[in-house]
């Protein structure tokens, strides 16, 4: 190669290097969490050597550096300068800290069992009078990241299926963006633009699944039986949920022909509903004042789990949940078992003061007992959550005290509470959970396989509290 030409070659290597950082630059700009509706994070180039513009400096100074600037919820930073300031101003109430105390063992030999801080010390009550006169009985789990794709509550439905009757998946979104992850379903279609409660949305479609669908072009949404799971082939009732403020159509099919569906013009939820079995469910529409909530499909009798995981979340958004709504929507689908799974977005590795997080989520749990008052709730703790120090896996210093402040939280607004953490086996439990396979290498999250166990050893202390 001539001196000439490796001149040019060297002029290009830089001249792509020069567009390729200044393209990265350009993302920096753009909001990809809201354009995905936080499936991708905002991209700053700059974001290891340049101080976050969104965290203010009071707020650095309240809660540190390291928790400011990590992955816990805006919303929760700012609950935890609340409370930092009401911890100096000696004229306000602080949190109450008071130490648990339990009101039964949290172990029976080797099962970890349901701590019951309830008024009536009466368990899964509701749940439990549900399936003794062997109505539908239903049961949704709201969580964060931890049970996307239907992890845990896959293997939990299925249990509770065999026992005690009942098929189909539950709730299932309008659309979803990874829709080969989850096994139980499988789910296609498109057309749909997604609002959460943390993102611009109108407060009053907000549900338990903190997520509603409106049509961006023509909609249309398919669900198929999967047979990797028990009882998920097929199902006797699929219900598409929806509001429609103008007269519309809305296109339904179970076999190769579609229905029509003349709908009346109303602010008030409505259901087009199907009554038979089969194991296939779609929806298609065309009108953008449609607001999709969801579709279900169950059996009319046994039990039915709802999965509804939102990632990111770290529970306090469930105070945005509307009454009127919810009042609505338990004509349609009521609850007799509210289990609640959140923490990974409230925590940081060297966090210990949990004060704040667990405030907010006293108001979230009788938020939800307003919308629902006859319905059992439970809190699930954390599982156990590892990091690499001095070049091992451990336990990250802040899960126990996570741990604690959520079983306060249950013992303060007079709930049922499970500790996640100590049926896996406690500290360092990440350490054999990930050499098993059963944590992925975030040593976070569960992989299916480490659902499947979680879930039996949920299922046992369901059954124990059932039954005593």
């Amino acid at each position: 190669m001539s001196e000439k030409s490796s001149n040019i070659y060297g002029w290009r290597i830089i001249l792509i290097v020069i567009i390729a950082i200044a393209i990265l630059f350009g993302i920096s700009f753009l909001p990809l969490n809201e354009y995905s509706g936080g499936v991708v994070k905002d991209f700053n180039l700059l974001s290891d050597i340049l101080p976050d513009g969104n965290i203010d400096e009071e707020l650095v100074d309240s809660v540190g550096e390291s928790i400011a600037h990590s992955d816990v919820e805006p919303e929760l930073l700012k609950a935890m300068v609340q409370e930092e300031k009401r911890e100096i101003d000696t004229t306000q109430v602080a949190y109450d800290n008071t130490p648990v105390i339990a009101i039964q063992p949290a172990t029976d030999g080797e099962l970890v069992i349901i701590e019951d801080y309830t008024e009536s010390g009466a368990g899964l009550a509701k749940l439990r009078k549900s399936l003794s006169s062997e109505a539908h009985s239903r049961i949704a789990v709201i969580g964060d990241s931890y049970i996307e794709g239907d992890i845990f509550t896959q293997n939990l439905r299925e249990m509770l299926q065999s026992e005690y009757g009942g098929a189909g998946v539950g709730y299932v979104n309008m659309h979803s963006e990874f829709p080969g992850f989850r096994r139980s379903i499988l789910q296609g279609g498109s057309g749909w633009k997604e609002y959460s409660v943390k993102n611009k949305h109108n407060k009053d479609y907000i549900t338990l699944t903190q997520h509603y669908y409106v049509p961006k072009q023509k909609a249309t949404s398919t669900y198929k039986g999967a047979n990797k799971i028990k009882h998920t082939d097929s199902w006797d009732k699929s219900q598409f949920i929806f509001i429609s403020p103008n007269n519309t159509e809305i296109l339904t099919r179970t076999t190769d022909e579609w229905v029509s569906h003349a709908v009346t013009g109303s602010t008030e939820l409505q259901a087009i509903e199907y009554d038979g079995v089969t194991s296939r469910f779609e929806v298609c529409t065309s009108d953008p004042s449609v607001i999709g909530i969801g579709v279900w499909l169950t059996d009319s009798a046994g039990v039915s789990l709802d999965c509804m995981s939102s990632r990111g979340f770290s529970g306090l958004t469930l105070s945005a949940v509307a009454p009127d709504i919810t009042d609505q929507l338990s004509k349609y689908i009521d609850y007799d078992l509210i289990i609640l799974e959140f923490g990974i977005n409230a925590m940081s590795p060297r966090q210990k003061n949990f004060n704040a997080y667990a405030g907010k989520m006293i108001d979230v749990v009788n938020h939800l007992r307003v919308c629902y008052p006859e319905t059992d709730i439970l809190l699930m703790g954390i599982g156990d959550r590892g990091e690499r120090r001095n070049g091992e896996v451990h336990s990250v210093i802040s899960a126990p005290y996570l741990v604690d402040a959520q079983r306060d939280v249950a013992r303060k607004s007079k709930c049922l509470f499970w500790d996640t953490r100590l049926a896996m086996g406690g500290e360092d439990a990440v350490v054999e959970w990930s050499r098993k396979g059963d944590i992925n290498k975030d040593y976070i999250h569960m992989s299916h396989k480490g659902g499947e166990r979680l879930a039996k050893l949920f299922f046992d202390a369901i059954q124990q509290n059932l039954n005593k």
